[in-house]
């Protein structure tokens, strides 16, 4: 029997500066769980999936908008969007379409994480990451305990030297992100 893939749903943590790379990063988290993904995206990008968590409107439909409304008009709806794999540092994507109209075929189609991130954000789907990805691309942020005593600290998941480096990257990141910037839009 062929092993079915595990998807994990995600929830958007945040969407970011960096301030090092003066680029802008989604952070999903898992929505069970403690991981992290972290997805550098472009400008237009951060614009689009943040315009789409706070629900503004724009005068005139923004490409996500436009494509929304051709879905629906062929009798379909973004159902979920999944993040499928990584490769050399690019994540890849499927929105999945399911049909409205009795007797049509769900359709996926390749798209680029941030694309499938606004379309999924604008149709109130849910996102989605294969366990893969998370296990090669996550990050859990350790959790630490410390004692009454100033001289004991007590980690409560011990990090593995893989985890560390993977966790290396993930600090640089973090402390490198301009948090004025931005707003916590979990709050919106």
């Amino acid at each position: 029997m062929e092993n079915e893939e595990v998807w994990l749903e995600l929830i958007v943590d945040s969407v970011r500066v960096g301030l090092r790379q003066q680029r802008p990063v989604v952070v999903l988290k898992e929505k069970i769980g403690e991981r992290y993904l972290a997805i550098w995206i472009g400008s237009d990008m951060a614009q689009a999936i943040t315009l789409a968590l706070q629900e503004q409107e724009t005068p005139r439909p923004m490409t996500h908008d436009l494509f929304l409304a051709a879905v629906s008009l062929m009798q379909g709806e973004i159902s979920e969007a999944r993040i499928v794999d990584l490769k050399e540092d690019v994540y890849f994507a499927d929105v999945i379409i399911q049909p409205l109209a009795a007797g049509s075929e769900i359709a996926s189609l390749d798209a680029r994480a941030s694309d499938a991130l606004a379309l999924a954000i604008r149709a109130k789907a849910p996102i989605r990451a294969s366990e893969d990805v998370m296990e090669r691309a996550g990050i859990t942020l350790p959790a630490h305990v410390e004692s009454d005593d100033d001289d004991e600290t007590e980690s409560i998941n011990p990090v593995t030297d893989e985890e560390l480096a993977k966790l290396t990257a993930f600090r640089d990141l973090v402390e490198g992100l301009n948090l004025d910037d931005l707003g916590d839009l979990s709050e919106s």
